[in-house]
Formats: structure tokens, sequence, C-alpha cells
């Protein structure tokens, strides 16, 4: 902020501060604050001596999260910085920050953003071919209700109550982290369908992001930075494990690989070749049970939104709900309509039983109806021998 303290920066606040003085305590609305705050931006910039900054007004969509931003680039840069005027407000309303201290800051932080900006422009050529990017493909899992207006723009699968949205890892071109959500206006420009997406995700997703599946009691050792389980008394048997975690290396985006077509059956097997839940703890990560008895699914439905709400990031949340693949039947679904399912196949069986009881029930007072009956045959023979002695 050492670069506002100018005469003119100053004035400039004095000008804001007069405009809104007759007001009192009341606040800018937002439309008022969005035009004010990126004249302010574009002064900031100006009195930092960066004249070749390009500004522009955008809604910017992320998952679980879409936002008022103010994208701001060298002019002829393809590389921009995105200052959320959405949070810029939410500091000016909520806790009292003036617009001129707000603009200094994130002026500070996109400046710096901007200076430490890779030049991607040999990396245009690559992003606009498909035939390159498709070997940079991964697969994200969404909430489909939170995110339901980003999926109106970009491909999508839908998995229950979820969505398997695409992006590209580009950490080779941007930088280290980095990634581009592929939108329905790429794949027009690419000239591919979604469903070769899809396929193209499915074939190298788990080749960039494999999948990783750890004993709970593994992941906390590692945590914690002991590589000794039974110093912390954490040595539990694989058997005797009752919650996995499921995710990719760096732990970024995991909970994808429940669009890969061998997640299920290599959870199955880590769980001892059993039916499990999986729990949704983020977008970057899932928990798997075993379904051997030791938990239900009201419990698990209970643990999820109590974690949701006391300690996932809105942000990063994925769902409230818990889901179940059946090993045997080799379904995936959430765990109520397993819990459906279930009941309707037990009633299944039973119908099944009783009628099969019923049927035996029938054909044992047939035979005993016709044990009663002289035999057709015996009769026929009686009367054909009576019949010979008379003649």
């Amino acid at each position: 902020m050492d670069n506002f303290n100018t005469t003119d920066m100053e004035n400039y606040a004095k000008k804001i501060d007069e405009k809104y003085a007759d007001r009192d305590a009341d606040k800018m609305g937002y439309q008022e604050f969005k035009s004010t705050y990126a004249d302010t931006v574009e002064k900031a910039f100006h009195y930092k001596g960066m004249s070749d900054v390009e500004i522009e007004n955008r809604l910017v969509d992320k998952v679980n999260e879409t936002y008022d931003a103010l994208t701001v680039k060298h002019s002829g840069s393809d590389v921009g910085v995105n200052i959320s005027i959405t949070d810029a407000y939410d500091a000016y309303v909520n806790h009292d920050v003036s617009i001129v201290e707000i603009a200094a800051e994130a002026t500070a932080k996109t400046a710096a953003a901007l200076e430490n900006a890779p030049n991607i422009s040999n990396g245009i050529n690559d992003i606009q071919n498909y035939d390159v990017m498709k070997n940079k493909l991964v697969m994200e899992v969404v909430s489909a209700e939170t995110n339901a207006e980003l999926l109106e723009t970009v491909p999508h699968k839908d998995i229950e109550d979820m969505a398997v949205i695409y992006r590209f890892d580009v950490k080779d071109i941007v930088g280290e982290g980095a990634t581009v959500i592929v939108t329905n206006k790429m794949l027009d420009n690419y000239g591919i369908t979604p469903d070769q997406l899809h396929e193209d995700a499915v074939k190298n997703a788990p080749e960039i992001r494999p999948i990783v599946i750890q004993g709970m009691a593994e992941v906390l050792a590692k945590q914690m930075g002991v590589e000794d389980l039974e110093m912390l008394g954490l040595n539990v048997p694989p058997e005797q494990e009752q919650i996995f975690v499921a995710s990719v290396p760096d732990n970024v985006h995991g909970a994808g690989i429940l669009a890969y077509e061998d997640f299920m059956d290599k959870a199955s097997e880590r769980v001892g070749n059993q039916s499990f839940f999986i729990l949704p703890s983020s977008i970057h990560e899932l928990l798997i049970v075993p379904d051997n008895g030791m938990m239900d699914l009201h419990s698990l439905e209970q643990m999820v939104r109590e974690v949701n709400a006391t300690t996932v990031d809105p942000s990063e949340k994925l769902t409230d709900n818990v889901y179940h693949y059946d090993a045997q039947d080799k379904v995936f679904e959430l765990g109520e309509k397993f819990v459906e399912r279930q009941a309707a196949k037990e009633r299944g069986e039973v119908k099944e039983a009783v009628a099969k009881k019923s049927l035996l029930g029938e054909l044992k007072a047939a035979k005993v109806e016709a044990a009663k009956e002289p035999h057709k045959d015996a009769i026929d023979k009686g009367v054909k021998s009576k019949g010979d002695v008379a003649i």
C-alpha cells in the first residue's frame, strides 16, 4: 500500500468521501459500488505507473461459486488476473473497509501476480489444438445442484446428484497447479462432441492423476510426519480398517476418480472385495466405508452433514449425501436408493418364498387327493380282465 500514499490518491479518496458524505452511514448499492470500484482500481494502477493494463468487467463461473470480477491484464497479453468485486463489496459493507483501501490492496496483489505471470504465447497454439490438449484432460466431480448455472456452459455427465466436468491440466504451459475448465464454446472451436471428450478423459485422466487409496490410520500418520504407525498406536491391520481415503497424488480435485472406469473395482478390492459406502469428504477426496454392518446409512449421513457444516469450506463442498456401491450387483447409487432397492429385493424374495410354499402345498394336496381315488389304468385293466372271463 506504500505506492498509494500520494497526493493524487488522497485527493481521489477525498472526492469519494465527499460524494457519499451526505448519506451518513448508508452504503452504496452494489451497482453503484461496482462502477466506483472499477474506476478506483483503474486510477490505482495509473498512480502505480501501470498505464498499459486493460481492465474489463466479467462474470466468473467457478466450482461452487459465481462472482463479479474485474479482469486485469497487460495490453496484448493472454494472461489476466481476476479481482473479485463481490468480495470487495462484502469487505466494504460488512467490514467497514473503505473502497480506496480495498482497491489499493487488490491492485498491489494483482500487480505482483501480473509481474510473475508466465509468458504463454508459445503455448497458445497448443491450447487451440485438441490433439495436444486431449492428453491433458482430467475430471472433476461437483454438486449438480450447487453448480446448475456452471453446468449450462460446460460439457458434463450426471452421476446421481453430482456431475462430472472436465479440465485441462496446463501446469506445463501456465504454471504448477493451473487448470482450465473445458467449456461448450471450447468444444465448438475444437469441433468435437461431449462423448468424444468424455472418452478421451476416461483414457487420460487416470494416467495424469492416478487413484490413491489409503487407510485412515496411514493418512493421519503422514499428516503428523510419522512413518511408524505403531508409534502412534495406529497400526491397524488392513482387514480391520473401517475408513479409507480415496483421492489423487496431490489431493486436488481428487473426487474426480469417482468417474474412472476402474475406481469401483479397485475400491472394492481395497476394502476386502465387498460393497462399500462413499462419503463425499470434499471435491478433493472421498471416504470409503466398508458395508460390513459396523456403520449404518443414517449415522454416515449425519456425519457428512455435520462435517460439511462445520469443517468444509463452502467452495470445496461436494454434497451432503452418502452413496453406496453394491459389489455383487455392480451398482453405484445414492445410499437411500440402495436401502430402497434392498427392501424391494427382500420383499420380492419373501413373495417368491410364499409363492413356492403355496405351490408346494397345492402339489401335496393334489397328491393326497390322487391317492384316495383308484388309478384309471387299474380300473380299465380290471374291466378288461373280467370281460375276458365272460367271453
